[in-house]
This record gives structure tokens, sequence and C-alpha cells, in this order.
């Protein structure tokens, strides 16, 4: 009697180990997603930019200004080193062309549309310095996620775009356009002209 029950246990044993190592053959295994880095960003802190362009504003304190490669002097880059980001500035006095200038940044904006998912304009008015634009927010995998322009109407444009020295990719780089996003309107709350 030992004997059988000793042999019946080796049996279901033997069957219990075939069938889970049969189970295990059936899962495919799929290999991990990427990870991202995770991203410390500093506290919110600003100071003024007033150099000898026409416009002044904040901008984030961790960001540095550099001037732009072409040879008007009013435009600049802000450039994030941490997030390898920048925020392209181009000024250009108006000569009632406001028409033509607006129409113009809704074209650079509009250029990603064969990547972007969605785009959304939000208007921007300050009456108090004169002030009125838009941002132009775009999602999906495009080279320019944020793109603005700020004007007086009469005589003063100033267009800006961010773009990252990497290869678009929204959900890596989310987390930073968001952060960024909101220096930007900060950067337009506070736009004001000489």
């Amino acid at each position: 009697m030992k004997k059988n029950k000793r042999f019946l246990f080796i049996i279901m044993l033997l069957l219990v180990f075939s069938v889970g190592l049969q189970s295990c053959k059936d899962k495919k295994s799929s290999p991990k997603p990427y990870a991202y880095f995770r991203i410390d960003f500093a506290d919110k802190a600003y100071r003024s930019y007033d150099g000898d362009c026409p416009y002044r504003f904040e901008y984030a304190e961790q960001s540095v200004i550099y001037p732009g490669e072409d040879p008007n002097p009013c435009w600049i880059n802000i450039h994030y080193p941490v997030h390898d980001a920048t925020i392209y500035l181009t000024y250009k006095a108006m000569d009632n062309n406001l028409v033509d200038m607006t129409e113009d940044a809704r074209g650079f904006a509009y250029q990603h549309t064969v990547k972007a998912e969605s785009i959304k304009e939000l208007s921007f008015d300050n009456d108090s310095l004169n002030a009125y634009g838009i941002i132009y927010n775009l999602t999906g995998n495009v080279a320019s996620p944020v793109q603005f322009y700020m004007t007086d109407s009469l005589q003063h444009f100033l267009r800006g775009a961010l773009y990252f020295n990497t290869r678009p990719n929204k959900d890596s780089l989310a987390p930073v356009i968001d952060y960024i996003r909101k220096d930007i309107v900060h950067l337009m709350e506070t736009t004001a002209w000489k």
C-alpha cells in the first residue's frame, strides 16, 4: 500500500510539473519598453531681459540668452542647457503689415500638421502693456511643440518657437514641454514694448 501511495504521489508530482512547464511555453514574453530618465525640474524663478531691443520680458533663471544667428541683433535665443532646448525669438518692426505678420506666424505653426496630432491656439491679451498674441500648442512628435507671437498691433512683432536638440518623442519630452510652456506663458505675460 505504501508503494502505491508513493508511486501515485510521484505520478501526480510529474503531472503537475509537466503541466506547469507546458503553460510556461505557451506564454509569449515581450521585451520591456524603454524607460526614460527621471527629470528633476528647478523651482520657477525669473529675471528680466531688457537689452537694446524694443522689447523686454522676464525669462527663466535656469536659461541663458545668446544672440541668434541672424545679423539682426534683436533675434535672440533662450537656451535651456539642462534640457537641451531653445526658444528662438525673432523680432520685426511692423509697417502696416499686421495681417501678413500674423499669417506668417500661423503658417510656421501649421507647417507641422504633417506630424501634429492637434494644434490648439490660445489668444493672449494684456491691454495694460499693449501686448497681444497667440500661443500655438502642438501635440504629437513635432519638431516645435510650442510657438507663439506677441505684438502691439502697430509697430512691434515678436515671434518665438521652442525646439529641442533631439529627435521628437512626445512621451519622453512631455514633462519638459509642459515645464517650458509655463515659462513661455510667463514671457508672454511680461512682454512690454519700449
